[in-house]
């Protein structure tokens, strides 16, 4: 009967040694809960990131179809100006034609002489209007271009906090605590760098 009561001892001390041994491994990895929700923040994080980079990559595609659009209008209301300005230059010799005769018939030329006015007048509506589409299509331009500088700057923060997650994956399997300040230090960089495309831009 003693020998087992000397087992059944052993067992409790064993189970109790262990038990110990666990609450130790415990105590000693507590920080590593630590670690998992910093990594579960800084993937939140990069998802807004990566999200607001792809917003602004759609922005410079936008701004860059709307400038290709008012580049072509331009474009339409230019030839539109070279038009009338064949038209005039056409009146315009019918007008030297008619005052060269020796008696120049009046009507005619009043006739001759409104039309160049007329087109004269068209051809300064067509440079208002046309000046307004490029100055547009140079808007669209700088916006495309802040969009673009915007998404590449987001695209860096993106890239850090993937690094910094996977810096912090590292850290949980060995368990290297300076790992997760390299890890922390890396996402703390990305953030900075989000909020401030975000505030700038």
């Amino acid at each position: 009967m003693t020998p087992n009561l000397d087992e059944f001892k052993t067992l409790v001390a064993a189970i109790k040694a262990d038990q110990q041994a666990q609450k130790d491994k415990e105590k000693r990895d507590a920080w590593t809960k630590f670690v998992s929700l910093s990594m579960i923040c800084l993937a939140v994080l990069a998802a807004i990131a990566t999200q607001r980079g792809a917003g602004y990559s759609s922005a410079t595609m936008k701004q860059l179809n709307e400038a290709t659009f008012n580049q072509a209008e331009a474009s339409d209301q230019w030839a539109y100006f070279q038009a009338k300005g064949i038209k005039q230059s056409i009146y315009e010799q019918e007008r030297d034609r008619l005052n060269a005769l020796a008696a120049p018939e009046p009507k005619a030329l009043a006739a001759v002489t409104g039309r160049i006015t007329r087109y004269e007048n068209e051809k300064k509506e067509i440079t208002v209007e046309a000046k307004k589409l490029e100055a547009k299509r140079d808007g669209a331009r700088v916006a495309a271009a802040r969009a673009g500088d915007a998404a590449r700057e987001m695209g860096l923060a993106t890239t850090i906090f993937q690094i910094a997650i996977a810096l912090g994956g590292v850290c949980l399997v060995v368990k290297k605590r300076w790992l997760w300040y390299v890890s922390t230090a890396a996402g703390a960089l990305a953030a900075v760098q989000m909020f401030r495309v975000i505030l700038l831009k």
